[in-house]
């Protein structure tokens, strides 16, 4: 094992981890691809009904633990600060059942509205590979910004960049 761990470390296996750039699919200034997800409440989204606001998509997984910190505080760093504003927050669980998604979703005592994507279909039009993903869209659906990874610092990128997005609807 520690043998591989060097050779990874040195550059001597030929296939290279693909950095964040390299693994997402669309751009900033891109048009947000469409799609339709299921939520958890037996209801269904279509990102073109969203449009009019401005929407945080955020792709996470259970097993992740930065997409857990960042899910437990979505609520009250985000979704309470922008209520009765034209925002949407649409989390999207990648890749998992929906019982596995359900249980996460009562330990971390989530109240607001979660997608599946068991298949990875909504993902795949977005990105290959990485979890957190935010995707910030505009009113008009074109993408403001895109990250991986989350922390003080990305949550309070995405806080600025919603609230200067809302600025131009409000």
């Amino acid at each position: 094992m520690l043998f591989l761990l060097v050779l990874a470390l040195t550059g001597c296996l030929s296939e290279e981890i693909p950095t964040e750039k390299e693994t997402t699919l669309v751009r900033v200034g891109e048009e947000a691809p469409h799609f339709t997800v299921g939520m958890l409440d037996d209801t269904a989204i279509t990102l073109s009904d969203l449009q009019g606001n401005v929407v945080l998509l955020t792709f996470f997984s259970t097993w992740c633990p930065t997409c857990r910190k960042q899910m437990q505080q979505m609520q009250t760093q985000i979704v309470d600060r922008f209520a009765d504003r034209k925002f949407r927050f649409l989390p999207i669980n990648r890749g998992e059942t929906q019982q596995t998604v359900q249980e996460f979703c009562r330990e971390l005592g989530i109240a607001f509205s979660v997608g599946l994507d068991p298949d990875m279909s909504i993902y795949s039009l977005y990105a290959t590979r990485y979890v957190p993903r935010n995707f910030i869209i505009s009113p008009n659906g074109k993408i403001l910004l895109s990250e991986t990874d989350y922390d003080a610092t990305i949550q309070r990128l995405l806080i600025e960049q919603i609230e200067q997005a809302l600025q131009t609807t409000e």
